[in-house]
């Protein structure tokens, strides 16, 4: 049996400009024949749960309100956000990208009686939940001793990587440059380039994370708080022949700094003076805006170059259904291994709205991952 209800992490902007988070109860629907219910007992905090969460509210003014159960917490809006989220007035919305479980109850469907009591992974929003009705399209079954926990962050991070890699080949690059290197999503990326023969140049912010990186055997690794960061990234870059870079921080100088030394990369190949630069294209793909402020571009890379936004949604909804058939296929293989995660912390649905906790994983720093368990009371 199931239960009647379950609890879930609602958002939703005030008309007085506030974004409020809250956990409240809501019904636990019965599956259809093609559906499943699914008790959720793992999903992580990504960055861009974040921003459906908070909404980009000044985090540092929020008040905790509600009861030890249903607790509440409300943070200010600057009027600018506010409009920008107009349409989001007023709409109580569930949260939470991805999370993993047990299929608890199971519609009439083969395909969905087929899926009871596994442990699956899932996707389509409203993860920050107890209990989830799905499509079985919307689940990925985990070969047998995979926990939740293990499976939890097994779409987002993983096929972002692997969508990278299907770019760098379906763009015809040889190489790639990737930022903000140590998160989780870095790491998954090194094994897999490691995997698959793909030269990468990894872009990290602090000496410990070279050292992190290192020894997960990255060949390359580069330190943009160093004084010779540009002459270790031109090095780097022209030794894998990277001409491809994916951005998580979308602000600054450092696309700026990417494409630059990319360009004295190729001019090493192109002796000369070159009125326009070298006739190498150079692009960088911003995925992530973990810096919100202005991108700041200071041209000295020719014409040969592009900038852009690169999400894995539609990404996936370009390669089509076979190969993303086939990349899910490849997480769900190596959900332990290649694409692994760690969590600096679990907490509960209640917990997670505590102000302490907050300012802690909404930093979305490296090595502060946090694991949201629905099933945890406390």
């Amino acid at each position: 049996m199931i239960p009647s209800e379950g609890l879930q992490l609602r958002s939703t902007i005030k008309p007085e400009g506030t974004v409020e988070v809250a956990v409240v109860r809501v019904p636990v629907p019965q599956p259809k024949a093609d559906e499943v219910v699914v008790r959720i007992e793992a999903s992580p905090i990504n960055p861009s749960d974040l921003g459906m969460v908070f909404a980009g509210a000044d985090l540092k003014r929020a008040r905790a309100g509600g009861t030890a159960e249903l607790p509440t917490v409300s943070a200010p809006l600057a009027p600018e956000r506010l409009h920008l989220l107009a349409a989001r007035v007023g709409q109580a919305m569930p949260v939470g990208n991805e999370g993993a479980g047990t299929v608890v109850a199971a519609g009439s469907a083969a395909q969905a009686q087929a899926l009871l009591g596994k442990v699956v992974g899932v996707i389509g929003g409203e993860m920050y939940s107890q209990y989830r009705c799905l499509n079985v399209a919307q689940c990925e079954p985990f070969p047998p001793g995979v926990s939740p926990r293990q499976g939890a962050s097994w779409f987002v991070n993983p096929l972002t990587a692997l969508g990278m890699v299907e770019t760098v080949r379906r763009e015809g690059h040889r190489a790639l440059v990737h930022t903000a290197a140590a998160s989780n999503l870095g790491q998954m990326l090194v094994r897999l380039c490691q995997a698959d023969g793909v030269p990468l140049v990894n872009v990290v912010r602090r000496p410990e994370q070279v050292a992190a990186l290192s020894a997960l055997g990255a060949t390359h690794v580069v330190d943009s708080s160093q004084p010779d960061f540009r002459r270790s990234l031109t090095e780097a870059i022209a030794e894998t022949g990277a001409t491809l870079a994916f951005d998580a921080v979308g602000g600054g100088t450092l696309a700026s700094e990417i494409l630059g030394a990319m360009e004295a990369a190729a001019a090493r190949a192109q002796p000369g003076y070159r009125r326009y630069g070298t006739t190498v294209h150079k692009q960088v793909y911003f995925y992530g805006s973990l810096d919100p402020g202005p991108v700041v571009l200071s041209r000295t890379w020719g014409m040969a170059w592009g900038v852009g936004g690169w999400l894995v949604w539609p990404v996936l909804e370009r390669l089509g259904p076979e190969t993303t058939r086939r990349l899910r296929s490849r997480v769900v293989a190596e959900v332990t291994t290649t694409f692994a995660s760690q969590y600096s912390k679990e907490i509960s649905l209640a917990a997670m709205l505590e102000p302490e906790e907050i300012s802690v994983y909404a930093r979305s720093a490296t090595g502060s991952k946090y694991l949201v368990r629905p099933d945890l009371r406390s």
